[in-house]
């Protein structure tokens, strides 16, 4: 494909590397060739950087495909995928999933990027849903507006809670920030 056909969203290979495009640009300036800045995100390491192209180069397009799968555990050292579709079950080394380990809870519902056979990741869903498995008792006539505790969920995150949420009781924690979002309906 021309890198000119370069957008956000997109996958291509080069150098060897699986990249995504975060923002693209063009300039053309005086009579030279136009000129294609993309910055990408290597779907292999996570490393962000800038590259440019010459107007007509090409690369190859990265088919990606986004599986549902569900969380089933993890042993220390491997996290265990299942597709839900085909129930194949796939390994992931917890290491690749720093931030993603403290959102895990088994059956959690999660999309899986492929290439080909290539595990690339995991996508968590925006809010997962945990228990308060231990909280800071809330002091009596500490309620200026906005108090808050901390409070520890089952995968051992800490997160700050309003006054009221105790042990024992569901909330809902955004996966971008790790922060507390509300309580669970449930």
């Amino acid at each position: 494909m021309s890198v000119n056909d370069l957008r956000p969203g997109t996958t291509f290979m080069h150098d060897g590397n699986i990249y995504v495009v975060l923002e693209q640009s063009f300039s053309k300036t005086g009579r030279q060739q136009g000129k294609v800045t993309v910055k990408v995100r290597n779907m292999r390491t996570g490393a962000r950087t800038e590259m440019t192209f010459t107007g007509g180069e090409k690369v190859d397009k990265a088919i990606i495909d986004r599986v549902d799968v569900q969380y089933l555990y993890n042993d220390g050292n491997d996290a265990y995928l299942m597709d839900v579709d085909t129930y194949d079950q796939f390994t992931i080394p917890m290491d690749t999933l720093e931030w993603e380990k403290n959102f895990l809870t088994d059956g959690l519902m999660l999309k899986m990027t492929k290439f080909g056979e290539e595990i690339l990741g995991i996508d968590l869903p925006d809010k997962v849903e945990m228990e308060i498995v231990e909280a800071e008792p809330a002091v009596k006539g500490d309620t200026s507006s906005g108090a808050q505790k901390k409070a520890k969920v089952q995968t051992g995150w800490e997160i700050q809670v309003p006054l009221f949420i105790k042990e024992g009781e569901k909330v809902l924690i955004s996966t971008t920030d790790g922060k507390y979002s509300g309580r669970s309906n449930q």
